[in-house]
């Protein structure tokens, strides 16, 4: 794995920038980089949002062993390091994005010509899910708004309509709907549900595009019932611990709709450009041959309790205390019951920015990063 996260720094190295999307002769110096990077979603991308709502310690990792592999302290990242948009932001050559809730007074504002990141730990694609302790998916496009309008106020009119378009936008977002479904869930079928959740996905993407948005990227549903929680609950049931089959089903059926809805965007929005990686299909690989990826443990967590390291307890916070914790992340695939380890992100960041059409296409990150849609600047 690190052979080849030296070859994509190598090939970061040798990426020639396309300097007419940033400049048209006025005195705005942009970023170096491709593209502004802005990220949505649950706490597979949350930076340390929920520090800083009013929430439950379910909904936050800001606390040990959360980040004692590459921080050395707590971020509220759900891992034991560094996650997905950490690893894309660093191959697209921009700084590390903060917590977009942060304070401003850590100096964040500053960041809004890289992007932000809005990803709260918890959130799904509807409102209903875990409501009143997450930054919904709706909330956090209502965020984005408010840096869109900043930008106009920092570098006008043109050079905020020129990031908006050059900008990534990156989603994790429906797990959560589907693990803990929300009050409505009951009252639709499963194919109704799961079409819902995507329409609200899809809503937000049209209200970016609307903006001005054009280079999309999404990570779709993983194998759910084969992480620790549902092996462990399969097991308690009188199962053998293998994959809890029901709520992988939901997971299939939502991945089968997002496949389809982005089809359809790519076709009625004009410039429209989108990248689906299929998590799904990496996982089930993951689980069935761990070897091959360079994981000795796939079943169980790093960190918890109970068989599989199944419970939700890592670093004793929430309702059940007891946890114990793995010598070596870097050999788990999973951190705690529901969270990939820094190794495991990594390893997924990097096939998300250069890998095949069979695994994240029909564009890749890499070149959503270094396409130009819109020549920009701040306006003189």
């Amino acid at each position: 794995m690190a052979s080849a996260f030296i070859v994509i720094l190598v090939v970061l190295a040798s990426l020639t920038i396309p300097l007419d999307c940033f400049h048209d002769n006025h005195q705005y110096h942009p970023p170096k980089s491709s593209a502004a990077f802005f990220v949505f979603g649950d706490s597979f991308f949350d930076p340390g949002n929920n520090n800083y709502i009013n929430t439950t310690t379910d909904f936050q990792a800001n606390f040990p062993p959360y980040g004692e592999s590459f921080f050395k302290y707590p971020t509220g990242r759900f891992s034991d390091g560094r996650t997905i948009p950490d690893f894309i932001a660093e191959y697209a050559n921009l700084p590390l994005l903060p917590p977009y809730l942060e304070p401003a007074s850590y100096g964040h504002d500053q960041w809004l010509d890289y992007g932000a990141n809005f990803a709260s730990g918890g959130a799904g694609a509807l409102a209903e899910t875990y409501e009143g302790f997450v930054v919904s998916l709706k909330m956090q496009l209502r965020n984005f708004e408010k840096v869109e309008k900043q930008l106009r106020l920092d570098i006008g009119e043109k050079g905020a309509n020129g990031l908006v378009s050059n900008a990534v936008y990156l989603f994790s977002i429906g797990t959560n709907d589907c693990v803990t479904p929300s009050s409505v869930f009951n009252s639709y079928a499963p194919e109704d549900y799961a079409s819902m959740v995507i329409g609200n996905i899809s809503a937000v993407f049209k209200e970016i595009y609307k903006k001005g948005g054009r280079k999309f990227a999404i990570i779709n549903l993983g194998p759910l019932g084969c992480f620790p929680g549902f092996r462990a609950a399969n097991e308690s049931a009188g199962g053998n611990g293998e994959c809890f089959e029901q709520v992988t089903a939901l997971a299939k059926l939502n991945n089968l709709l997002l496949a389809e809805k982005l089809v359809q965007l790519e076709k009625h929005l004009r410039g429209f450009k989108y990248s689906y990686f299929d998590f799904f299909s990496v996982a089930v690989d993951i689980f069935a041959y761990p070897s091959k990826y360079g994981f000795k443990e796939v079943k169980s967590a790093c960190c918890g309790g109970g068989p599989y390291r199944g419970a939700f307890s890592c670093g004793g916070k929430r309702e059940i205390k007891e946890y114990e914790v793995c010598d070596d992340p870097q050999d788990y695939f999973l951190f705690d019951c529901n969270h990939p380890t820094q190794a495991a992100y990594q390893m997924l960041a990097e096939m998300m920015w250069a890998g095949p059409p069979n695994v994240t296409g029909p564009y890749n990150l890499k070149s959503l990063f270094s396409s130009c849609e819109f020549a920009w600047s701040r306006d003189s």
